[in-house]
């Protein structure tokens, strides 16, 4: 694999966040065009100045098969609000001046626009990696080529229920980092991090060349600090985040103040370093 750009970019933040004493490198996700697309990219500069080391940017799309009900709530509110790939993909471009984005999406989106060109369009407004939670590892090869020749991370997924051996061909072509699931079913806001999260984190770190990113029912600092400790190299947070930005009046400064509090929790010092 030829290093390159992209890639560069997520391997910088995960190593920066190690070097600036966080215990896990802090990623918010928001969706694009969610409230409108205006305040979407508002939302990811708010998640920069707050301290996170990279953005998980989600494209609306009509049948997110792996998001729970505030996400799937937020990608109809902004697809009925006119928000479309292209500009989702200016908001990442902004956003992207100042952390790296990893863009996540459906591979419907991806193939109804054609491989190549939703590539360009992805390395065009600097989007460092992409998640596609519905493209699985058997029809993968063509896209990780694709990604790989423009320089963006492929990032790979594993979940508690991936078998040992098809967790090491994922984690073998992971690029970036490798997102592990940290339950079973869809995202959202869970009381506590799963028991078995450090086994999953050990698992998926044995088997892979990049950082260990978790994701998926962590929505308070305490859980993400969970997570850091469990193992993970890099904490993600969504339906909290999406369900704020959705009740707030002004949506940017009310998640840039939960990303400040995720952000603490992952310093020892208490103290937000950039």
């Amino acid at each position: 694999m030829t290093m390159a750009p992209g890639v560069e970019l997520i391997a910088e933040a995960f190593a920066r966040a190690r070097a600036n004493g966080r215990t896990a490198a802090l990623m918010p996700y928001l969706m694009g065009g969610f409230p409108t697309l205006a305040a979407s990219q508002a939302i990811g500069l708010a998640y920069a100045r707050a301290g996170a080391d990279l953005v998980e940017l989600g494209a609306p799309f009509s049948d997110p098969l792996a998001d729970g009900p505030v996400i799937h709530a937020a990608a109809t509110v902004a697809l009925d609000a006119g928000a479309t790939v292209p500009g989702v993909l200016e908001a990442g471009r902004a956003i992207a001046r100042h952390v790296p984005v990893v863009l996540m999406c459906y591979a419907n989106q991806i193939f109804a626009r054609g491989l190549e060109r939703f590539l360009d369009a992805l390395a065009g407004a600097s989007i460092s990696g992409l998640i596609v939670p519905d493209l699985p590892l058997e029809e993968s090869a063509d896209t990780l080529a694709a990604c790989d020749a423009r320089g963006i991370a492929l990032v790979g997924l594993v979940a508690p229920t991936t078998p040992s051996e098809r967790l090491a061909r994922i984690g073998a072509q992971a690029r970036g980092f490798l997102y592990a699931v940290s339950l079973t079913g869809t995202t959202g806001e869970r009381a506590s991090v799963d028991g078995g999260l450090p086994a999953l984190v050990r698992r998926a770190a044995t088997r892979t060349e990049v950082p260990v990113a978790v994701g998926f029912g962590i929505g308070t600092p305490e859980q993400a600090a969970a997570a850091a400790a469990a193992g993970a190299d890099g904490v993600i947070i969504g339906s909290r985040l999406v369900r704020a930005a959705g009740d707030a009046r002004d949506p940017a400064a009310a998640v840039g103040d939960l990303v400040r509090g995720f952000a603490a929790a992952l310093s020892p010092s208490g103290a937000i370093a950039k």
